[in-house]
């Protein structure tokens, strides 16, 4: 293996031990602003919570599905 084959397969790798990183930050940012809100509004069942941990859990795996074809697209070139 050559000096490019292994600076790109060790980037690579960053890429992927990133990815769960920012997936507990995306969701964890959505929870507490859900938080927030439902402390703010005084909303007793916790709604805002309960929305926006389920639309940043989506997001999160949005971002990962994208990271995982920008990986894969430049596997292969």
């Amino acid at each position: 293996m050559d000096n490019q084959q292994r600076k790109k397969q060790r980037n690579k790798w960053l890429a992927l031990i990133n990815i769960p990183v920012q997936m507990g930050v995306i969701v964890f940012l959505f929870a507490y602003f859900g938080r927030f809100l439902d402390e703010k509004f005084n909303n007793p069942h916790r709604l805002f919570v309960k929305i926006l941990t389920i639309l940043g859990v989506a997001l999160a795996f949005y971002n990962i599905s994208r990271q995982l074809k920008e990986i894969n697209k430049s596997d292969n070139q």
